[in-house]
């Protein structure tokens, strides 16, 4: 009876949906059109929005940090900020399992 008395809230649309085999281990993947870096360190995994938190402008993904290309802005790979202008790290991303993929939200 419970369920009819909670509002369903509508789940966000799947930003991106990628096979779990594609990301390598200790390594990282980039999809520029959604803005959207998928790291795997050993046994974690996660996704980082690549909107740098100064402007916006997409930061570009290098083998050792993130930069922005706009400012000057530069991250590590876990999004924490290493020089600013920008004050806030990037935006971590919900990453569920759904079968045999990788399904980002947010």
């Amino acid at each position: 009876m419970a369920r009819f008395f909670r509002p369903r809230l509508p789940q966000a649309p799947a930003r991106l949906d990628v096979p779990r085999r594609e990301v390598p281990p200790h390594g990282a993947l980039v999809y520029r059109q959604a803005r959207v870096a998928l790291v795997r360190e050993a046994e974690e995994f996660y996704a980082l929005d690549l909107t740098c938190t100064h402007l916006g402008c997409t930061v570009t993904v290098t083998p050792t940090e993130l930069v922005c290309p706009c400012h000057g802005s530069r991250f590590d790979r876990r999004g924490a900020v290493l020089q600013g202008p920008a004050q806030l790290p990037l935006r971590r991303l919900e990453v569920r399992i759904e079968g045999e993929r990788w399904v980002v939200r947010g």
